[in-house]
């Protein structure tokens, strides 16, 4: 069987080209359904200067359901009761996940361990125990699968809880090495995948991936990272999303260690133990544990529609440089209101690119 009539309705909205997180989240809050918004889609695109609208197609969605239910997994809607507390305080948390295992490890207080991919022997026993300790303590520890650090927390919280976030499709392993590994935690933990089934993982979808591991989490623990790497991407996207960021200092004579020295000078907690980790993000996880109401995301309300006159003062404004919204609105004199009208058009016409902080620019 597949899923609802509102179900594949929501999964097709997110599936048709040019909708992200943001644009799904604004296009339900201004239509109130994502059938409303499917028949909206085609006109807004126009509006935006898209030549046509292209929608997923429903048989693909349907093909979707039937495939993970196949495979053992299932869709979990944001708007559902069991989606991940900590991950839908995200402005662009993602609509739908796919999740194989038991989802009520992150109804508990979860970290995220990351590091290095070409970690070194020490530091990779120090995730291993470290994320065992985690575990026997009643926390789940969150990673991406990845070779080395990765790879070496979710072994060692394997018995205790862990869940690991997928860059691709839920079916998809990567690195290959890492199958059997995958199948434990698909049995004994938790998987994540926000990308359809049969994706492979690309270079794009990696920071999607961390920002799912930050967002699940209470707090992130760097072990071992190079400047510039991709664990240091997570630790920044925890910070932006008011979580705590720990790291594990290490050899200034080591060059995988600069990340994490760097994380602390600029402000990082330097952590140790399992203990300190604990009590760090402990304030956190009182706050997730008394809320029993999810919350509802402060969003704009849409203008029903702008003038072109509107539409070229916001456009005009852009460039491929990121803007923040807030710029454009002053820029412009135009509304919130219209502002975000006018950039969701131009989106669904594949023409703006969003990115870190609520920033928009043009795509070429």
């Amino acid at each position: 069987m597949g899923g609802s009539q509102k179900e594949m309705d929501q999964l097709r909205l997110i599936r048709s080209p040019n909708i992200g997180p943001v644009s799904y989240r604004q296009l339900m809050a201004r239509f109130g359904s994502a059938r409303a918004a499917l028949d909206a889609l085609p006109d807004l695109i126009r509006r935006g200067g898209g030549k046509h609208g292209m929608l997923a197609n429903t048989s693909d969605i349907a093909r979707e359901f039937q495939l993970v239910q196949t495979l053992g997994a299932r869709h979990v809607f944001m708007e559902e009761a069991d989606y991940p507390y900590l991950l839908s305080h995200l402005d662009n948390a993602p609509p739908v996940i796919c999740v194989m295992g038991n989802l009520g490890l992150l109804a508990r207080p979860a970290v995220a361990l990351v590091g290095a991919r070409n970690a070194s022997a020490g530091a990779c026993q120090f995730a291993r125990q470290l994320a065992f300790e985690l575990g026997q303590m009643g926390l789940s520890v969150v990673s991406g699968l990845a070779r080395g650090i990765d790879t070496a927390a979710h072994i060692g919280s394997l018995e205790g809880g862990t869940v690991g976030v997928i860059a691709g499709g839920i079916d998809v392993v990567y690195p290959p090495e890492n199958r059997a590994l995958q199948d434990a935690i698909a049995t004994n933990g938790l998987l994540i995948a926000e990308q359809p089934p049969g994706i492979e993982p690309r270079a794009r979808h990696f920071p999607y991936r961390n920002r799912i591991i930050a967002g699940a989490s209470a707090g992130t623990v760097v072990i071992e990272a190079a400047p510039k790497s991709g664990s240091l991407i997570t630790a920044r996207l925890a910070a932006e999303a008011g979580r705590e960021v720990m790291a594990i200092p290490g050899s200034p004579l080591d060059p995988r260690s600069r990340g994490c020295n760097q994380l602390i000078r600029d402000g990082a907690t330097l952590v140790q133990n399992a203990s300190e980790i604990a009590e760090l993000i402990a304030p956190l996880d009182m706050r997730m544990l008394v809320s029993t109401v999810k919350p509802v995301k402060p969003m704009t309300v849409m203008a029903d529609d702008s003038s072109e006159a509107e539409r070229s003062a916001v456009i005009n404004l852009m460039g491929m440089t990121y803007v923040s919204v807030d710029e454009l609105v002053r820029q412009s004199g135009c509304s919130q209101a219209i502002v975000q009208l006018v950039l969701l058009e131009i989106e669904l016409s594949g023409k703006l690119e969003r990115g870190a902080g609520g920033k928009v620019r043009l795509t070429a």
